[in-house]
C-alpha cells in the first residue's frame, strides 16, 4: 500500500469565481516516490473553535453557536465547513493541485456565523481526506486513501473577509421564506421606497428601532 501524506500550504480568495470562492493549496506525497497516475479525492473540512482564543466582541457574536462563555467548555464543539471533491492529476513523488471551495454569505449557515464574528487572527481549520487512487509502476492498482489521512491549517480571517467583500462589498445578506419576501417588497411598493435598506429601516423606525 501506498502511503500518502498531505499538507495545505496556504489559501487564497478566487478574484475571478462568480460567488464566493476560496482555494487551498495542497502538497500531496507518496511515498518512496511511487508512480500515481491519478487520485479522486475527497474532502471533509472542518472549523475547530476550541484551537483559538476570542476577544469580548467575538464572544458576544458567537452566543447563538456556542452559548455563553462559561459554557464553551462543553459547548466549543467543531463546526462543518465544506465537503469538496477534486480529481488529482497524475504525478510521482510529490504534487501541488489546488482545492476549490465554494462558500456562501447565508448567515443560517453556522460556519458563515462563524467566520462574520471574528474580527482578526486565524480560523483553525481540520481538512480529512478520501478518496481512491490508481498507482503503480508498469499497468495500475486502485488503493484507497486511508480516513485518517488529515491535515490541520489555520486560515487567516482576512482572507475570508477579502473573499466576501469582492462580492458583498459593505453589505450582509439573508435568506427570507417567498411569503416573507412578497410581502417586504408588497410593503416597498405601497410605500415608495427605493431600496431594500429603505424598506428594512422603515420598518425598524416603526418598532422603534433605529439603526446606529
Amino acid at each position: 500500500m501506498t502511503d500518502f501524506a498531505f499538507v495545505c500550504t496556504g489559501v487564497r480568495a478566487d478574484p475571478y469565481a462568480a460567488g464566493p470562492t476560496l482555494v487551498f493549496r495542497l502538497r500531496i506525497s507518496a511515498s518512496e516516490q511511487a508512480r500515481v497516475h491519478a487520485m479522486a479525492l475527497r474532502c471533509q473540512i472542518r472549523i475547530e473553535p476550541v484551537r483559538r482564543g476570542y476577544a469580548d466582541a467575538e464572544a458576544a457574536r458567537l452566543t447563538d453557536l456556542f452559548g455563553e462563555r462559561s459554557r464553551w467548555g462543553s459547548t466549543l464543539h467543531p463546526v462543518q465547513f465544506a465537503q469538496v471533491s477534486v480529481m488529482v492529476p497524475g504525478f510521482t513523488g510529490e504534487v501541488e493541485t489546488d482545492l476549490v471551495v465554494p462558500c456562501t454569505y447565508d448567515m443560517d449557515i453556522a460556519s458563515t456565523r462563524y467566520f462574520h464574528a471574528l474580527e482578526e487572527g486565524e480560523v483553525p481549520l481540520l481538512m480529512l481526506f478520501s478518496g481512491t487512487a490508481f498507482t503503480g509502476a508498469g499497468g495500475f492498482r486502485v488503493e484507497p486513501v486511508p480516513w485518517d489521512k488529515e491535515a490541520a491549517f489555520r486560515m487567516p480571517v482576512k482572507t475570508w473577509r477579502e473573499m466576501v467583500d469582492q462580492h458583498f462589498p459593505g453589505s450582509g445578506w439573508i435568506r427570507l421564506p417567498r411569503d416573507t419576501m412578497d410581502a417586504l417588497l408588497a410593503h416597498r411598493s405601497r410605500h415608495a421606497l427605493p431600496s431594500w435598506e429603505a424598506a428594512v429601516q422603515a420598518l425598524l423606525d416603526a418598532a422603534g428601532e433605529r439603526t446606529p
